[in-house]
């Protein structure tokens, strides 16, 4: 069974599924083996691995730490060609279909699909749309695109359709790494009740509280990455667990 369909069948049993992400760049490799750890104890159903950035230079040998601890399916959530590595088991084969920026929406894509061929590593097409979020966000400058405008719910559907149309297998919304606003719930709600295609959300979740809420918009799959990073609690991990898969 392909790590997609996996990911999909547990939000069948749990409603839906959450993911931890992982920015090798702001880990110690002694801190990010125990972190680990507490992820595979908390009930979460992934690892997600990627970050804007790589500025130690030691991200592949940390991916390879996290591959060897995790029991979980490692996804790499790649910010640059770079971040393609054979030691995880799927990526997000993104497509940032929010911007106008032709290097983002499919030359990076051209550059990277003979070494996913080559490595053997399984591809996750994934329609990726930034959201507003209040701030310039790290995703936003370095990609060199404009967000979608959080008050406008209707472009973020049309973005969808499109993404089905043109047959994407996961759609995530994400209002980037440390945003100061989440994905407005609206957006949400009018993304997921048009398209067939599951919808990831992620960016400024904080709370339990507030990933069952996107459950309930509709999401089929709630990411946390840098509330964790601050809060290091593996109940506050446990507790982002059950929201999300107990919401009826």
């Amino acid at each position: 069974m392909s790590v997609y369909q996996a990911l999909l069948q547990s939000t069948e049993r749990q409603r839906a599924g959450y993911l931890v992400l992982i920015d090798p760049d702001k880990w110690s490799e002694e801190a990010i083996v125990h972190f680990v750890q507490q992820i595979n104890d908390s009930g979460a159903d992934a690892i997600m691995v990627g970050g804007s950035l790589n500025t130690r230079g030691n991200w592949d040998r940390k991916l390879v730490q996290i591959k060897e601890s995790a029991h979980l399916p490692v996804v790499l959530f790649p910010g640059s060609l770079s971040q393609v590595s054979e030691h995880a088991d799927a990526l997000l084969f993104l497509s940032l279909i929010s911007g106008r920026n032709p290097q983002s929406l499919i030359a990076d894509q051209v550059h990277a699909a003979p070494l996913v061929k080559h490595i053997g590593i399984e591809p996750i097409s994934t329609a990726y749309m930034l959201v507003e979020s209040g701030k310039p966000t790290t995703a936003e400058f370095m990609s060199g695109t404009r967000p979608l405008p959080r008050s406008k719910p209707d472009i973020a559907v049309a973005h969808a359709l499109a993404a089905e149309y043109l047959g994407f297998k996961l759609i995530y919304l994400e209002a980037g790494s440390g945003a100061e606003l989440s994905v407005p719930l609206e957006m949400v709600k009018a993304v997921t009740s048009v398209t067939r295609v599951p919808v990831m959300v992620g960016g400024g979740i904080r709370t339990p509280e507030a990933a069952a809420e996107y459950v309930a918009a509709g999401a089929r799959f709630v990411i946390t990455g840098n509330v964790l990073e601050s809060n290091q609690d593996p109940h506050l991990l446990s507790a982002f667990a059950q929201a999300v898969h107990r919401h009826v």
